[in-house]
């Protein structure tokens, strides 16, 4: 026979609807601040409306990318730091958007947890918004979802969303990628998004707690020093593109590194030779490396070990392109060439300055 008790409601199964409506509410003024030509940017519709003609473009090639942020998440979740790990989210796509040399035009997110706080909420969403202005695309949607059963309480998930264009004369990588261009990299701002289940390993064999001062980037906590968000690379990329005409080839530096991700960028006929000698490597890569015991090799396919973006240029105009990515703020390093190759595609000659 049915129980009699007291009628169930969604609030009693763990849902609160008032604290999503509440966050809506919070997140709107945020959200507007992203409005560009094309997107009012307000929220609230069914569906997000992007006019592409508003945006000027001619004859316009989509783009779309798709990421989350993997297991940085547990670190900001455990330091209760929510405040940069949207940056992490739109930085994994728009950045995917510009190697094909797209412009960032819009961008959704997806934030799934186990009981909805409105301020964690919020804080994640101000980092999304940032990193959209900061990338010229406008934040026109998203879904907030409230899920106990699947999720601890406090526990969340991220997903994101973009969409660009590019003119389609205009697509990288260019056909003409050729033997003896010139390889830039641009420096990263850390670990970005990638190795962190390796990078929490480490940590948890340093015996280092997250609120401890950082061993390679005092004075900060070594929790804000792992959350440092993913470097934007969109407005450098595009003004290189556009203003030199001489980028070919752009690539995304995300797990795999070097190995895995400069060759989705060339001809099958070709490679690169890579200094590791001129990569700049930053003190939270040598931390690691020392830590954890962690090989060369091992650091190669794991992290990006300094290098968040690679740009493919002609030799003669390197020193054009370095220079415009210098004036937007990039520290750029050459560090190899493009070669012929039939079968290693990426090849290594020196040693990556790890420390002692």
């Amino acid at each position: 026979m049915a129980n009699k008790g007291p009628g169930l409601t969604y609030a009693s199964s763990g849902v609160d609807i008032d604290a999503g409506n509440r966050m809506v509410e919070l997140i709107k003024p945020l959200v507007r601040a992203t409005a560009r030509p094309g997107a009012d940017a307000e929220i609230g519709g069914f569906g997000g409306l992007f006019d592409l003609k508003r945006a000027g473009f001619k004859d316009p090639v989509l783009v779309a990318a798709t990421d989350g942020v993997g297991t940085k998440l547990v670190v900001a979740i455990e330091t209760n730091r929510h405040d940069t790990i949207g940056i992490d989210l739109v930085a994994m796509s728009v950045n995917d958007l510009v190697v094909q040399g797209a412009e960032p035009l819009f961008f959704l997110d997806y934030f799934a947890c186990g009981t909805l706080s409105p301020e964690a909420g919020v804080a994640i969403v101000a980092g999304v918004a940032r990193a959209c202005k900061e990338s010229g695309c406008a934040l026109i949607g998203g879904e907030t979802a409230e899920m106990p059963g699947l999720y601890k309480s406090g526990d969340y998930d991220l997903g994101g969303f973009a969409v660009g264009a590019v003119e389609r004369d205009d697509i990288l990588p260019r056909k003409d990628v050729a033997a003896g261009d010139v390889v830039l990299g641009l420096a990263s701002s850390g670990l970005h998004s990638n190795g962190y289940s390796l990078a929490r390993k480490i940590v948890e064999r340093s015996g280092l707690k997250w609120d401890a001062p950082s061993p390679f980037a005092k004075p900060i906590s070594l929790g804000e020093a792992m959350l440092t968000p993913t470097r934007l690379y969109v407005k450098s990329c595009l003004a290189a593109i556009r203003e030199t005409k001489a980028v070919k080839a752009l690539a995304h530096i995300t797990g795999g590194g070097f190995t895995e991700n400069i060759p989705r960028a060339l001809p099958k006929n070709l490679g690169v030779a890579i200094d590791l000698a001129k990569v700049p490597v930053p003190p939270i890569f040598q931390w690691l490396a020392a830590t954890g015991g962690v090989v060369e090799s091992e650091m190669l396919r794991t992290f990006n070990c300094g290098i968040g973006m690679i740009a493919i240029v002609p030799a003669d105009k390197a020193d054009a392109v370095a220079s415009v990515f210098t004036r937007e703020g990039e520290t750029v390093a050459q560090i190899g060439e493009v070669i012929a190759a039939d079968g290693e595609r990426v090849r290594y000659r020196g040693k990556l300055d790890l420390g002692a």
